[in-house]
């Protein structure tokens, strides 16, 4: 049950021994909680403090309940693209249970989002291996390949981005195009590499083997963990863009610049609990290096409609996770 592997979760965050951490002071056994609560009830503060509320939530007035119902709709559907894409990595393992790895991976998501420096990101290896048995090892692999699908598809958004354009030399899109089709080469290299293993001891052979489980099998499996990872990330981009341009972001190329920037800010190391901060720095810096107007009347509308836009990407994980609760099935089957 994914309640068992919460808890396997927080046991492994807070040391060794379930008995040993059950001695300290609740507020130490619960520390990343707290101070994620903090420092969102402190956001909100920040925000009454510099925009105020009302006004915030007039500004989604003003876009009407029609487009954001249905950026809130889109949004969640990528994380349908996301369960199924581990679904296509490991289709033995979970055969038959998509409903459990949708709502795993809608839980694991709202982790992310809201534990600070990427803690959440080890909720997945240990989700994985609670529900479906797996092997922290294999696990987390798969897990490190997806996140070099991400970060290299939002990297290669932002450099067609900065292509774009009459001005733009050639050989600036053939290190496009270089940069676009790298992971190929890259994923051929993958058995030499782990041909390699044969050398290492037993032990370490067995580990290795774990880690290879948790790679693409075969060159068309990797081209459509690829071509997921590029649905996923192009349809979320396109409508935080959308949402940003509704907002009064512009010209277009800045409402995509900023789209990527909150993105790019979400799956770097560096990340605040909930993306509280660097998630809205992360839209204004893009939307000013994509050529929004640097003025202090203009930073004022875009450092409103990043909040805003933050403010949506939270509320669709929220919504994300009420689903997760109401496909909560009363037994281990679907």
């Amino acid at each position: 049950m994914l309640e068992g592997a919460l808890n396997n979760l927080r046991a492994h965050d807070y040391m060794n021994s379930d008995t040993d951490a059950s001695r300290r002071p609740w507020i130490i056994r619960n520390r990343m909680g707290v101070m994620t609560v903090a420092v969102v009830i402190a956001y909100g503060g920040f925000l009454q403090w510099a925009f105020g509320w009302p006004v915030l939530v007039a500004q989604f007035g003003e876009i009407g309940a029609g487009p954001l119902s249905l950026a809130l709709v889109l949004l969640v559907a990528t994380y349908v693209v996301r369960g199924w894409r581990i679904h296509d990595y490991f289709p033995r393992e979970t055969k038959g249970a998509f409903r459990r790895l949708l709502r795993l991976t809608l839980v694991h998501n709202l982790l992310n989002i809201m534990l600070p420096m990427r803690a959440g990101e080890t909720s997945f290896p240990l989700l994985m291996r609670a529900e479906f048995g797996m092997p922290l090892a294999r696990a987390t692999a798969a897990l490190l390949v997806m996140r070099l699908f991400d970060l290299h598809a939002l990297l290669a958004a932002g450099g067609l981005g900065l292509v774009l354009g009459a001005d733009r030399p050639v050989w600036g899109w053939a290190l496009w195009l270089f940069f676009f089709v790298a992971p190929l080469p890259a994923f051929a290299l993958k058995r030499p590499l782990f041909d390699l293993a044969g050398r290492l001891p037993t032990r370490l052979q067995a580990l290795v083997a774990e880690l290879e489980r948790g790679m693409p099998v075969d060159r068309a499996a990797f081209l459509r963990a690829w071509a997921a990872t590029a649905l996923n990330w192009g349809v979320k981009v396109l409508v935080l863009a959308w949402v940003l341009t509704l907002m009064g972001v512009h010209p277009l190329s800045a409402s995509f610049g900023g789209a990527l920037g909150g993105e790019l800010s979400s799956v770097l190391p560096v990340h605040a609990p909930g993306g509280v901060g660097t998630y809205p720095a992360g839209i204004v810096a893009g939307g000013l290096s994509f050529g929004a107007e640097p003025s202090g009347a203009f930073l004022a509308v875009l450092g409103k409609a990043a909040v805003n836009a933050h403010l949506l990407i939270l509320l669709s994980a929220i919504v994300g996770t009420g689903l997760a609760v109401l496909m909560a099935p009363g037994s281990r089957k679907d």
